[in-house]
Order: structure tokens, then sequence, then C-alpha cells
């Protein structure tokens, strides 16, 4: 059920009036006070990591809808509501009875932690098409899987000889040239594997791996009425596994192979030979996945534009709403609070609307979308659907400012943006960097693909410009270290909570410059454009 408006910003209110802000003495702006505490009230315990589809979710997405209609935003969902209903099928694995053992051919048998050492996606065991990967048998007793190791390198498609009923090894490299991890499993499948193991990249430092997982869970689009994936496999593989540089050491040891020399081979792109393996793979004993259908609202509030020429026209700002919840434990925390991701940026959007009502900041000429997408830590799930059940007729959206992967550590001296070469908002951010002393770059660390893992990218795939921005650095500086230092401790962690370092000076002038950029957008004369040269203009 949920909570009337009024109601819920009253009891917001009584809250606020009790609760401390221990970090106001380090925040020398009031604007920048005010977004924090929305943050704080985001991303407090009470708000259980605001996992999709849970009902924590729900309570964020009541509170801010109630904000949304404080600050004068009309409703942009269905039904003359706040909310978009997005419609999702979960399935979820026992962490505690999944049971992974490498057997080896002189019978020793090695354990591997299940999210500690090695994980699986749900969604691809309950959609394989084996018998042995299905649910449990008729009287409950749980299936098992076994099948021989080799490993192929890249996988490439010149590695894929003599694979029937084997499970491939792959190097899971994201560097540019070799085979992405949509082309390894092709490969794999077309060559007739039973399964697939992604082998970490240690040696990928720009963005490291990171374990424990929080969970195996997987979450999908469904269509009301849909014919689900389970009941229609695509082919006869099992689930594509993956697993720790840790875990690769103790599958190769004692079989004659160095796996230290193939782990930093694969890591500075050299050669890798094929090779099989003494020992085959067991799992499936007590692995059992729970099935839900579940939905998850994506909050949208329309500000109209004042210049009635302009205002049929609309900015899309967004952020997600949704974290991880609760986890695997991280030094004894297994709560993911998500304070910077993304908490932060729906406070910055709903900060945006108050100060627009207050008239701190000018009404724009245009009209503006407020979007807090759902499912985005699951695959971008709220705003594929968005874009794909557009609320707003697709021509009226001019384009996307997509808030996301922001995180102030450090004095603001470079933003690097997303898609930035793509459309005419490359220059527009430009133009409005410049008056800041801030230096918009292109991405320069294109192998992690953030382009495309943030919901600007479904905006882009329509056709409707998009950006996005990264606190950016210099290589060798203290800002490159403590960036580096939030994502191999903080990102997708429990650690990424309210208590976090920031740097708030930084953060009052990133979220000026979104001010003014919007602002920007709004009022200019003509609406952005893609670029010929990009490769989402229209061919």
């Amino acid at each position: 059920m949920r909570i009337p408006a009024v109601i819920l910003l009253a009891a917001l209110a009584i809250s606020a009036v009790a609760q401390s802000h221990p970090r106001d003495k380090d925040i020398h702006d009031a604007d920048t006070k005010s977004w924090w505490h929305t943050t704080e009230d985001l991303s407090n315990d009470s708000m259980e990591g605001r996992d999709t589809g849970t009902a924590a979710y729900q309570h964020a997405a009541d509170y801010v809808a109630a904000r949304f209609k404080a600050a004068g935003l009309q409703p942009a969902g269905e039904t003359g509501s706040y909310f978009q209903t997005v419609t999702m099928y979960e399935r979820t694995a026992d962490a505690k009875t999944a049971k992974f053992t490498i057997v080896r051919d002189n019978g020793e048998k090695v354990s591997l932690a299940f999210l500690q050492e090695i994980t699986a996606t749900p969604v691809y065991l309950m959609s394989t098409g084996l018998p042995a990967m299905s649910k449990t048998g008729a009287d409950g007793t749980p299936h098992r899987v076994e099948a021989q190791l080799t490993f192929r390198g890249y996988c490439g498609k010149d590695a894929m000889a003599d694979l029937f009923s084997k499970i491939v090894m792959c190097f899971g490299t994201q560097r540019q040239g070799l085979p992405t991890a949509a082309e390894r499993q092709r490969n794999v499948r077309d060559a007739g594997a039973v399964g697939m193991i992604t082998v970490d990249d240690p040696y990928f430092t720009i963005e490291p791996p990171r374990w424990p997982y929080a969970y195996a869970r997987s979450v999908t689009l469904e269509e009301p009425g849909a014919v689900r994936i389970i009941d229609a496999a695509p082919y006869p593989m099992m689930a594509p596994l993956r697993i720790s540089a840790e875990a690769f050491m103790k599958i190769l040891a004692n079989t004659g192979h160095d796996a230290a020399a193939v782990l930093k081979a694969g890591g500075a792109k050299e050669p890798l030979a094929s090779f099989d393996i003494p020992a085959h793979l067991e799992y499936g004993s007590g692995y059992s996945v729970v099935e839900h259908d579940i939905s998850s609202p994506n909050v949208l509030g329309v500000l109209p534009g004042s210049d009635p020429t302009l205002r049929d026209q609309y900015v899309v700002v967004s952020a997600h709403l949704d974290g991880y919840g609760f986890g695997t434990p991280v030094k004894g925390d297994n709560l993911y609070n998500g304070a910077l991701d993304d908490a932060a940026y729906v406070a910055l959007l709903i900060q945006m609307a108050d100060d627009i009502k207050s008239g701190k900041l000018p009404a724009p000429k245009r009209s503006i979308l407020f979007c807090a997408f759902t499912g985005e830590e699951k695959g971008l799930l709220g705003s594929n659907w968005f874009t794909t059940h557009l609320t707003i007729p697709k021509e009226k959206l001019v384009a996307d400012v997509n808030l996301d992967q922001l995180r102030p550590l450090f004095p603001l001296n470079i933003l690097t943006a997303e898609a930035v070469n793509d459309t005419t908002l490359g220059q527009t951010a430009r133009d409005v960097g410049a008056k800041m002393q801030i230096e918009i770059r292109d991405d320069r660390e294109p192998e992690r693909g953030l382009l495309r893992r943030a919901d600007q990218y479904p905006f882009l795939r329509i056709g409707v410009p998009a950006i996005s921005f990264i606190f950016g650095y210099d290589p060798g500086t203290d800002a490159e270290r403590r960036y580096r230092e939030w994502y191999d401790v903080r990102y997708h962690r429990p650690q990424d909570d309210l208590t976090q370092p920031m740097d708030f000076a930084a953060a009052t002038k990133f979220n000026t410059f979104f001010y003014r950029l919007v602002d920007t957008i709004a009022d200019a004369p003509s609406r952005p454009a893609f670029l010929p040269g990009s490769q989402f203009a229209k061919k």
C-alpha cells in the first residue's frame, strides 16, 4: 500500500527535525546541504538499499513521488500518477546451499566458494534446456552436472575445436581487439560445449574485478503474457560462470600449467595457448533457484516549460533510484546503501525541481521530464522499459542528461563526458564547462564500456541525444588514486554509504554545472542534434 504524499511528507518533516546531519559542518553551501539531506533520506539504513522490486524500493519511490509533487511537478506516469509500472521476472539462487567442486582426474576435490570465488547468473541456470540444470527432480533431489574442463585462451573462433560435452574456460579480457564477452559466449555455444567459465583479468586495473558478489540474482523485463526464455531455451548450454583469478590458480594447481603466467600473459594481450585440464567441474548439488514475478516503478514528473512555443519539447533529466539492497557481507556489513550510486543524483533531480519552484533557478523555456529509473543495476531495465513504452512521444524528447557514475571525491577540474562527440550536447557542455574552469574530455578508458552501462544508453539507441559525466583526472595524480580506491573498496559494496570520503566543494561545483547545462539546453533556440559521424545517427 502506497503512503499518501501528504502523510509521507509530514512524517519526513517530523523525522528531519529529530534527525542529526553529521556532515553539515563539512558543507559550506546551503543548496548542497539541502541536496545532501535528501541523499541522507534516500540512502540511510531505513531505505534498506532500495533493491528493485522490494518494499524498500517502493518506499523510496513513494518518497520521490511525494517530493516531485511538493516541487510542483506534474505526474508523467500511468493513469495520472507519478509511477510507470515496470513488469519483471526475477530468479535468485540460494547461496547457502550451492556447491561447486573441481574434481581432478586423480580423485582430489577442490571446493569453490559461491559468490566469493565463483558465481553464476540464475537466468541462464534456469533457461538452458538441460534436464540437469532445470529445477530439482520430482522427488526434490537436486540435479547435478559434471563436465570436463578445457582452457581456450581468449575463446576466439580459431580455438573452438573438439569442445563437445566440455566446459570451456575463457580468459575474460575487456581489451580492444580481442573477443568480447558476447563473442566468447557465442563461439563457445556454436562449438557445442556444454558450458563456459570466464576467468577474471586481474591486470585490468582501470576497473579491477571485485569480489564478493552481492548475490546471484537476475531480473529481466517481461511483457505481460510473454513467453519466458525458460520456456523456450535458445540452446542446450548450462550457465555461464565467472571465477576469480585466485580460483583459477586453485583449479590449475598441480596440473603442470602455470596459472600466474597465463593470467599475466592474458593481461598483456599476449597469445594464450589452449590446453585440456585434468579435472572436471561438478555442480548442481544443493543448487536451488527461487523465481518470482515482480514489478517496480519508474518515477516520472514533468515541469511544464515557460515558453508557449517550446514547452511541447522535453529535456529529460534522469538518475536511477535502485540499489543492491542486502547482500553478501563485506567487512561485517551486508547493507549496500548505494549513497553515490545513485541516491545522491536522484536527490539532485529533486533539488533542481525545488530550486526552480523557489526561484533560485530560472524557469526553463522547454519542459523538463524528471525520471528516477528502476532496475539500472539489473541491466538498465527501467530506462529500457521507458524508452520502449514512452509516456511522452519520442519526437518531443530533445535530450537526456543522465546522472550516474559521478564520484565527487576530489576537486572538480575535469569531466569526462560519455557520447561527447556524438551530439551537439558535447559542445554545449564544453561551453558551459569553460565558464566554470571545467575541462570536458572524451572517454580515455573506452574499454570499461561506461557509455553502455548507464541509463543514457537506451535514449541514444532510440535516437534521442544524450550525455552523461564522470569526474575526470590526469594519470598519476591524487585524484586518480582516490577514484581508483573508490572503485576498489566502495563500488557496489556496503561501503558506498553516508560516511564515505567526500569533497563537498566538488559536489557543489558539479551540481551548479548540471543546473546551468540543463538550463542552457532548455532555453536554446535549436534542439540538440546528432553529429554526422555518430554511431547513433540515422544512416
